[in-house]
């Protein structure tokens, strides 16, 4: 049995929706592909007690978002003992989801949003940032300014009312 304390970074009142608040999460995840689940399924429910629900056109977006960072991160990523950090935050008046995934490979980036390559038809993989660049309302990545890694961002605006 759990039980589950208010996080100190928000707390999400039954009444209220994304219109009204703004909200933060951020966790560290160990890089693998359990870490990645787990972060995507909190991050979901997240969503969801902030009043972006379950089943709607915009949380699915953001969850595949998130989901596909998370996983580049493990798959791309990846160095033994380290773990990624995700933040994801809700700027209430713009309605803007922002998702950071960061981890501590420097040398393995992605190319840069303008430049993304398409993956031939036998390609069993490269699809990832192509559902990204086609889902979020803008995406990049940066090198991190206070250790070995980069940050690949995106933010997601929900346009339909929740």
């Amino acid at each position: 049995m759990t039980s589950q304390l208010p996080s100190p970074t928000s707390t999400p009142q039954p009444d209220r929706r994304v219109d009204d608040l703004s909200h933060t999460f951020e966790m560290r995840f160990t890089s693998t592909p359990r870490g990645a689940r787990l972060a995507r399924r909190l991050a979901a429910h997240r969503l969801d007690t902030w009043g972006i629900p379950y089943g709607t056109g915009p949380h699915e977006e953001i969850v595949l978002v998130l989901g596909e960072l998370t996983a580049n991160a493990v798959r791309h990523g990846h160095v033994p003992g380290r773990d990624f950090h995700l933040l994801l935050h809700v700027i209430a008046p713009a309605r803007t989801v922002g998702i950071e995934v960061t981890d501590t490979r420097t040398e393995r980036t992605p190319p840069r949003p303008e430049a993304l390559p398409a993956p031939g038809s036998e390609d069993t993989h490269g699809r990832g940032l192509l559902l990204v660049a086609a889902l979020a309302t803008r995406w990049g990545w940066h090198l991190r300014p206070d250790g070995p890694g980069k940050t690949v961002w995106a933010e997601c605006v929900c346009a339909t009312p929740t």
